[in-house]
């Protein structure tokens, strides 16, 4: 079952991949109306939050720029950067880079026990795959969001 997981993990981060593919620069900062965000944003939200899993999950060392956190952090919004946010092909290439990290994942590593539980809410993760599945469902619910925002945007 781990296996299926981190496939999942690797499945869903080329259909991200490819959703990009064919969207211009400028179309990454449009803000479709009753959207708090722009694609740019979004992705960058899935690049900084599974960075951020994967540090807490397996306790790898973050591998994206600093000013990610300011940038794309929860509750942060385009509308309020002070920094020129990463281009397109910037954040595809973090999102390569975290695909290929992917591949390093093993069904021993899932089963590891956190150092401390991750808690969210009234939800607890125990294991780091426990926080890795929650981190899929974060990045699905990212790219419905995304899917959404290129409908209305082409």
């Amino acid at each position: 079952m781990a296996q299926s997981i981190i496939n999942t993990g690797k499945v869903l981060r080329q259909i991200i991949i490819g959703q990009l593919q064919n969207v211009s620069e400028s179309q990454m900062d449009i803000q479709p109306e009753g959207f708090r965000n722009s694609v740019r944003w979004n992705v960058g939200h899935i690049v900084y939050w599974l960075d951020k899993y994967a540090s807490l999950s397996f306790r790898s060392p973050s591998a994206i720029p600093a000013q990610y956190e300011t940038l794309f952090n929860s509750g942060t919004k385009p509308s309020a950067w002070t920094a020129t946010p990463p281009s397109k092909d910037e954040l595809i290439g973090m999102l390569a880079v975290q695909l290929s990290r992917l591949s390093e994942l093993t069904p021993e590593m899932l089963e590891q026990r956190l150092q401390t539980p991750f808690e969210m809410g009234p939800f607890q993760f125990d294991t780091a795959g426990e926080l890795f599945n929650f981190a899929l469902i974060h990045e699905a619910i990212h790219l419905g969001v995304i899917s959404s925002q290129l409908k209305l945007i082409k």
